[in-house]
């Protein structure tokens, strides 16, 4: 039962952790929206996930079999060969591909959805309270 609570807890805790990062990624090309040249990045947040939580491993990927190998973090972020490239909706003189609007709507979907896993794991910590004070 423990063992179940703790895994719940450690995927919201993945989740949270993930969607922070991709927060960060969509506010940096907000930022560069003027910078000529910028190529916006995002990653594939469910894929993320499945390698964070070891849910790749167990579909048949490939698993590292010695420490630091094929690591997919570095410094707290994710590495290079995860992020995605976005793909300009229109062609511009400086070859800045931000989309201010698909941008826009990234930030509030993720914020929404990174509030969301906030509450789950406000919940589960809430049931573990009420299941230890035996109500």
């Amino acid at each position: 039962m423990l063992n179940q609570l703790t895994q719940a807890l450690d995927y919201h805790g993945q989740a949270l952790s993930l969607r922070s990062e991709r927060q960060r990624l969509i506010a940096s090309n907000i930022a560069n929206a003027d910078t000529p040249g910028y190529t916006a990045r995002d990653l594939d947040f469910s894929q993320a996930l499945r390698e964070a939580t070891g849910a790749a491993r167990a579909t048949g990927a490939m698993a590292a079999t010695r420490s630091g190998h094929m690591a997919g973090r570095s410094n707290g972020a994710r590495s290079e060969a995860n992020l995605l490239y976005a793909t300009a909706s229109q062609t511009n003189l400086d070859s800045n591909s931000v989309d201010m609007d698909r941008e826009r709507a990234n930030f509030v979907d993720n914020a929404v959805k990174y509030e969301a896993t906030l509450r789950f794991i406000n919940g589960n910590v809430r049931t573990m309270l009420d299941a230890i004070k035996g109500q």
